[in-house]
């Protein structure tokens, strides 16, 4: 990354008001070779879920017998945005945004439909492989991510992300993916590592108990992810020459108030929530957070269990985990307050081991999703934070967006992100953090989770009544042409 505009001569102190002005100006104005994306996963864009030899996931599952936990999604047909017929009209609407890269996922049960490398579905591969090449055809670079939330419900049925073999199975599907597609995918996200589902009833599989689920979820997931990164280290660099990394959610989390005991509760809140899954990879010293480990360790004790709930990793297992990245991806959306709360008299879970309580100012604008509220100072606050905790290595923010109800004239959505971007550049020219990309979720309105089509995040409208699923720019699709066309924050549209 060229780190030319980042050089500021310290020692003009005198600056005119002109020169104020030009100062403000370049950092509005992108670094030479930053890049502009959009990001789409695979379960939320595609449909056909039972097309073209794709098998069961564990969303297809639980929104046929639990459709009561699902926003109205169970109502009418699956077939979403129908991407996986529409793709060559969805690379058209990339070409003419002018993004750089195109991230999406790819879905392991269209690849795999029973989960396991025995069977390969030949109609997902020629599917992705079109996708592919339609996109280097128009000068844009596959950003792939290959596991993002949509597991095989084969797979969860022998414990989903408890199950510590399916590190092996990862491995068996990254193999599978560098092998047909990684002599043009150069830029690998191996997941989004989350767990979500895996001690909350907010997602599938809906994993609350045991309290250890959570846990064992994140402790394979980032064994997983080292193993697919070593198998690429391996076998496939050397001549595919590509990048590997991996995705965690960036939410900040502030101390409400000055308080002693909530600063530190939110420290503790960021280590739970974030470094959990950085520590062992990025940190030089690998393994968890000093923080957590103390802490789960006392409510063990507390709660009488004759082992820790957060597997250990070996001192090999440490050494394998570290330094698995080739850059970082970042997803960026809003910020909490945190505050110290004692959950002591409460039965064993994630909650009672973090002890704090959670909110959001209600002073900050809000969006269609609950927990959804704008402050931008919180990405560039967690960036800083990254850099100062983890040093310096390249990130991609993998993910930012707003969501509203599907208004064409989304002007909200355009200040949330003029916003956003406007906080990014300040950690990158303020800050010195090496942020290379800027990735806007999401290309159009898609299957947003449980809660169905309820929340819009996209640029490109959707009619889901429509057969043919027409896509219809809205006012941010223009905005972000002219951002990226301009390399510069361009004013909100009046």
């Amino acid at each position: 990354m060229c780190r030319g505009l980042l050089i500021f001569c310290l020692a003009n102190w005198a600056i005119s008001g002109a020169e104020i002005e030009i100062k403000a100006q370049e950092k509005s104005t992108f670094p030479d070779g930053f890049l502009f994306g959009v990001a789409t996963s695979a379960y939320q864009i595609e449909g056909s879920q039972n097309a073209k030899g794709a098998g069961e996931t564990v969303w297809d599952r639980y929104r046929e017998t639990d459709p009561q936990l699902f926003h109205n999604s169970s109502l009418g047909d699956r077939s979403f945005c129908d991407s996986v017929n529409k793709w060559r009209d969805d690379v058209n609407l990339l070409s003419d945004l002018g993004v750089s890269f195109y991230r999406f996922s790819i879905a392991w049960s269209r690849i795999l439909p029973d989960g396991l490398a025995n069977n390969v579905n030949q109609e997902g591969v020629k599917y992705y492989n079109s996708l592919i090449d339609e996109l280097i055809a128009k000068g844009i670079r596959p950003v792939v991510t290959m596991y993002h939330y949509d597991l095989p419900m084969v797979l969860q049925n022998l414990g989903g992300w408890t199950n510590p073999y399916m590190v092996y199975y990862f491995e068996d599907y990254a193999r599978i993916l560098f092998t047909h597609f990684g002599d043009r995918v150069k830029h690998w996200i191996t997941m989004n590592a989350a767990c979500p589902g895996y001690g909350d009833e907010d997602f599938p599989p809906f994993m609350k108990d045991p309290p250890v689920a959570k846990y064992f979820c994140v402790h394979v997931t980032l064994l997983a992810h080292a193993k697919a990164y070593h198998l690429y280290d391996n076998e496939f660099r050397l001549k595919q020459k590509g990048t590997v990394g991996i995705t965690v959610d960036g939410r900040w989390y502030e101390p409400r108030g000055f308080q002693k005991v909530n600063r530190e509760a939110a420290e503790r809140t960021r280590d739970f929530q974030v470094g959990m899954f950085l520590h062992p990879i990025f940190h030089p010293d690998g393994n968890y957070p000093a923080r957590v480990m103390e802490r789960i360790e006392k409510t063990n004790k507390q709660e009488g269990y004759m082992r820790s709930k957060l597997p250990q990793f070996s001192s090999e297992e440490v050494a394998y985990v570290q330094g698995t990245y080739d850059f970082l991806g970042l997803n960026l959306y809003t910020t909490y307050l945190v505050e110290d709360f004692n959950r002591s008299t409460e039965k064993p879970s994630y909650d009672k081991d973090l002890g704090v309580k959670i909110s959001q100012d209600e002073k900050w604008s809000g969006s269609a999703s609950h927990w959804l509220k704008v402050y931008p100072e919180g990405a560039r606050k967690m960036l800083k934070w990254i850099k100062d905790t983890y040093d310096d290595f390249p990130i991609i923010i993998s993910e930012n967006g707003f969501s509203d109800r599907g208004e064409l004239a989304d002007v909200d959505r355009i200040k949330y992100l003029q916003g956003y971007l406007s906080a990014i550049l300040e950690a990158v020219y303020e800050d010195s953090v090496d942020v290379e990309a800027y990735t806007v979720w999401s290309l159009f309105d898609n299957f947003e989770w449980v809660a169905g089509f309820s929340e819009k995040f996209g640029l490109y409208h959707v009619n889901f009544t429509d057969p043919s699923r027409k896509r219809t720019p809205k006012l941010s699709a223009d905005w972000y042409k002219r951002v990226i066309k301009e390399r510069r924050i361009v004013e909100v549209p009046v």
